[in-house]
């Protein structure tokens, strides 16, 4: 496993596959964090029940597009545009999940619970990664994800105190549970094990997925919900 940190200077160096293999995952996560904004500032920042979930909605756009910022820098750097991706339609987002309304405030509340979550995960295997300019911006990103999947757990357990509000947290969930999964990819990937090779994620996409199915499950629990069937709608096993 490759263990060095490159900073920027020195990436022209590097063997073609550890380049590629960057520019690869930076422009998915690029294109990734203005995928929930691009779903949910026009249908829901204004409909949000509260004005704390309109604030809470507002403040995590803001901070995604921030996070699309950064990434975006990384990559320019590296004389590669991606500003073309602000004004990509979601139908056409590099992750399906992105591609499809959030058509429900339970499907907003289980976005931030689940899909943000996801991109946890994802930020934790840049940690300590191969990429210096990478690693230098992952713990603010973190931080205020952490935020987001907090703010998806709170409408949640407010939707679950009644009877009309649990089912259709549990309606959301059903849709929403095998796209989580689905995020993590392929089984078995060989770019997954390429990306572990060199230092740019810690774990393969079986590895992460598992970790995080441990997770949800146990807030699917403390919910009072039913975990859906694993493999039912899944694209990616």
């Amino acid at each position: 496993m490759f263990t060095d940190k490159v900073d920027l200077k020195d990436f022209h160096k590097m063997d073609d596959e550890f380049k590629e293999l960057w520019v690869k995952i930076l422009t998915v996560q690029s294109d990734s964090e203005l995928g929930g904004p691009h779903l949910y500032v026009k249908q829901w920042i204004l409909a949000a029940p509260t004005a704390e979930d309109q604030m809470m909605l507002a403040k995590t756009a803001a901070e995604e597009f921030d996070h699309y910022r950064k990434f975006a820098k990384i990559l320019n750097d590296l004389n590669i545009d991606v500003s073309e991706q602000l004004y990509r339609p979601s139908s056409e987002r590099l992750i399906e999940t992105f591609r499809e309304p959030l058509s429900t405030w339970a499907d907003m509340g289980w976005f931030g619970a689940l899909i943000d979550r996801v991109g946890k995960y994802h930020l934790k295997d840049f940690e300590d990664c191969s990429y210096l300019p990478v690693s230098r911006i992952i713990p603010q990103i973190l931080r205020e994800e952490l935020q987001h999947v907090a703010h998806g757990l709170n409408i949640i357990q407010r939707l679950v105190q009644t009877e009309q509000g649990k089912a259709a947290a549990q309606d959301s969930l059903n849709r929403m549970y095998p796209k989580g999964l689905d995020m993590f990819g392929v089984t078995g990937s060989k770019r997954s094990e390429k990306y572990v090779k060199w230092g740019i994620k810690k774990r393969t996409n079986e590895q992460a997925r598992s970790e995080y199915k441990a997770e949800i499950d146990e807030v699917i629990k403390q919910f009072g919900l039913v975990k859906p069937d694993e493999l039912a709608n899944r694209k990616y096993l």
